[in-house]
């Protein structure tokens, strides 16, 4: 008989952002004389910057003709993107990133979700940040890495707990650990780590032989110039860690599709007879077997955020979404509740001081305002709500209003 990956069956019952649209669904057939604004899931809702669609427009042309149309193109992703990639991404702050280091992908929620395929199942020991973004930890628990969810957490993991105490920014565990998962600027708590605490995270790593995978989805939203927008920026990390980066929150390129895995040359991993291999190598093989690449219209328009216009673009939208986050911020703090990410993330985490679901239901019934309840994002997300800065001035302007009627009305 056939049977199913019984991993599966010990996921918690939905996805967090499928709850959330399931609740938000039934609200808005009940009441649907009352708008909804949704300041919940991290989708932006700014056009594509003018450049990228110039260069969609003038790539699909090119498909039009004989003579420039394209078929497949190389699974890792075209010459012109990746070159362009480490030049602007990294070369420029230092960082000895190559052209072929870089696999361009379809999103980095996929690559932080596939990339622990070639890793071994049984044994492997994982650190992962609580909270943290649902993808890490449920993509491990399919793999068969974990044991049953016990009290909102699973057996076999390393948590990292984020709190109000350190700034919500694990500290290194006292244990060794293979597999650690790390997020900044973060998702969902919009916190940042400083040059000394991703040094001493690379320290930790060397010293266990251990490997980081780095999502910095969120890096162009960095405005502070003593944070790192890469952990390649660290001496070492070269030999320790793999970075995500995508161009849905940098460029707009949720409903487009497109980002890189970076995977250095130099970074080694092992079998169970101690031999080295290649990480790049296995994630190449990994990559091209089951990934046929990003279509060539689509990387033309990434392309064009690394022209001088392209740069200045994103630079404004970029900095659009970072106003709704200081408007956001700022009103939460005068309404007397705590909250850190805002100032170098399009996310406010804010301390509600009750149960982060009760939260999320008095802000979508009384305030018709969709938030993130932080329980779902894991144990020490309790107690919070994510906001998003990624939706119109005029509707952010609109949600605060009503929040700030909501609160003062459940007092």
């Amino acid at each position: 008989m056939i049977r199913i990956n019984e991993n599966y069956t010990k996921l918690k019952a939905s996805y967090l952002f499928a709850d959330i649209a399931k609740r938000v669904s039934a609200y808005v057939a009940a009441n649907p004389q009352k708008p909804v604004i949704r300041l919940g899931i991290g989708d932006v809702t700014e056009p594509l910057p003018a450049v990228c669609t110039a260069a969609l427009h003038a790539a699909t042309d090119e498909m039009a003709v004989r003579s420039t149309f394209k078929g497949y193109g190389p699974e890792q992703g075209y010459a012109f993107l990746r070159e362009a990639v480490a030049q602007h991404d990294y070369a420029a702050r230092g960082c000895a990133i190559e052209a072929d280091e870089i696999f361009i992908s379809d999103g980095s929620k996929c690559d932080c979700g596939n990339i622990q395929e070639i890793f071994a199942t049984e044994g492997l020991k994982l650190a992962i940040p609580d909270p943290v973004y649902p993808v890490y930890i449920d993509t491990n628990v399919m793999a068969g890495r974990t044991g049953a969810n016990v009290d909102g957490r699973y057996t076999g993991i390393t948590y990292l707990d984020c709190t109000p105490a350190n700034g919500y920014v694990p500290a290194i565990p006292s244990t060794a650990t293979d597999l650690i998962y790390l997020c900044f600027p973060n998702n969902p708590t919009g916190a940042v780590a400083t040059r000394a605490q991703l040094t001493a995270w690379v320290a930790y790593a060397k010293a266990n032989n251990a490997i980081i995978l780095f999502d910095s989805a969120y890096e162009a939203y960095i405005r502070d110039p003593a944070i790192p927008h890469s952990i390649y920026e660290i001496p070492g990390a070269r030999d320790v860690a793999i970075e995500f980066r995508s161009f849905s929150k940098t460029a707009g390129f949720t409903g487009t599709r497109c980002a890189y895995t970076v995977v250095p040359k130099t970074l080694l991993a092992y079998d169970l007879a101690g031999k080295t291999h290649s990480v790049h190598a296995l994630w190449n093989r990994r990559h091209t077997t089951k990934f046929n690449g990003v279509a060539y219209p689509i990387q033309k328009a990434a392309a064009a955020i690394y022209t001088d216009a392209g740069k200045a673009q994103v630079k404004t939208m970029t900095d659009f979404y970072l106003a709704n986050a200081a408007l956001i911020r700022t009103a939460v703090s005068n309404l007397g509740l705590s909250c850190v990410g805002g100032d170098n993330a399009p996310y406010i985490w804010i301390n509600t001081g009750r149960d982060s679901w009760e939260f999320f239901d008095l802000l979508l019934n009384n305030a018709q305002v969709v938030c993130t309840p932080g329980a779902g994002f894991g144990k020490c997300g309790e107690g919070h709500v994510r906001i998003s800065a990624f939706n119109s001035r005029e509707n952010v302007e609109t949600a605060l209003k009503r929040i700030a009627a909501a609160l003062k009305q459940s007092k």
